[in-house]
């Protein structure tokens, strides 16, 4: 009996302590996508972007013009040509045809890259500026309101081992 009852009572300061370890948490929220947009030098990396855009896609007409223009000068004369120059005429074309797809997906690698490259340094200044905010409100956790995503959070434990074990993971 005696010893149920320092059992129960060790129980009980052990919640007991843990319920007083543990900390009020603050929570803040941004909608990120709106600060984005009144961010000092967002519109001037939206104009270099743009032109970018713009002289990537001159570029591509180009490159379709002048497949287009082999292609119809191939349909309109194929019939008077050897085997030869047809199949060399389809390789010529077909060799376009790549190179245009080829053009397109470094396009977009190069716009991507470019664009994080143009953003970084506003999303660093946003995020520094949250942060600072959050360590001087106390919050705990800011969220953002526009993606539903974590901006900032307190040192925290992580948890990651432990869901893996359970799941079975490694």
């Amino acid at each position: 009996m005696k010893k149920t009852f320092i059992v129960m009572l060790a129980c009980l300061f052990a919640i007991g302590g843990s319920a007083m370890a543990q900390k009020n948490v603050k929570l803040g929220h941004i909608n990120s996508n709106d600060l984005m947009q009144i961010m000092p030098g967002r519109d001037s990396a939206q104009a270099i972007l743009q032109k970018e855009v713009a002289d990537l896609e001159e570029t591509l007409k180009s490159m379709q013009a002048e497949a287009e223009k082999r292609y119809n000068d191939y349909v309109a004369n194929q019939a008077g040509w050897t085997d030869l120059i047809r199949q060399t005429k389809q390789r010529e074309i077909q060799d376009m045809a790549a190179r245009i797809e080829e053009f397109q997906q470094n396009a977009q690698t190069q716009l991507q890259t470019r664009e994080q490259e143009l953003l970084k340094p506003i999303i660093d200044r946003a995020k520094a500026a949250i942060e600072e905010v959050a360590r001087e409100g106390g919050y705990s956790y800011i969220l953002d309101a526009g993606t539903a995503a974590i901006l900032y959070s307190q040192d925290s434990d992580d948890i990651m081992p432990q869901v893996k074990r359970k799941l079975g993971l490694k």
